[in-house]
């Protein structure tokens, strides 16, 4: 029986041990979504989603209570973090974590330049250190975002 759990867990442990330089992991528990564990851990979602893009699909709804997921990669784990409310712009959260528009937007490269695709729950990186990270998949990140924004017709 442990030997067919074991490999049952083999395809999930491997996903993350793949991950090079994965430095933090979390257990994937009943009722996450990407933005819960963005929150609970300290991870931007782009981040999340940048270095689990080949084990979490686009909508982010194929997690599964007991999947690992990569948290953050050595020398591009951003910790500081800021999730969005409602009426926030990417002003004020520059303005209020001293974030120049360069690193803002280094380190939350998902954001649009007119900052209209960030959405209440999202959680952005914060840090006014500059990471680089590696190209993004636009695709699952504009899945989560047009999945949340709220429909505003004024």
């Amino acid at each position: 029986m442990f030997a067919a759990l074991a490999l049952a867990a083999l395809p999930l442990l491997s996903a993350v041990m793949a991950i090079d330089g994965c430095t933090r992991n979390a257990t994937v528990q009943q009722g996450d979504t990407c933005d819960s564990i963005s929150r609970k851990y300290g991870v931007s979602t782009y981040q999340l989603a940048l270095v689990n893009d080949a084990t979490i699909d686009e909508n982010c709804d194929n997690l599964s209570p007991g999947q690992n997921v990569c948290l953050g990669v050595s020398g591009e784990d951003c910790t500081k973090v800021y999730t969005v409310v409602p009426n926030d712009t990417c002003a004020w959260v520059q303005e209020m974590y001293g974030i120049s528009n360069q690193t803002f937007w280094s380190n939350n490269p998902q954001v649009d330049a007119a900052c209209d695709n960030i959405y209440v729950g999202e959680v952005l990186c914060v840090d006014t250190e500059s990471f680089s990270y590696p190209q993004y998949n636009e695709t699952l990140y504009n899945a989560l975002a047009y999945t949340y924004l709220p429909f505003c017709d004024e």
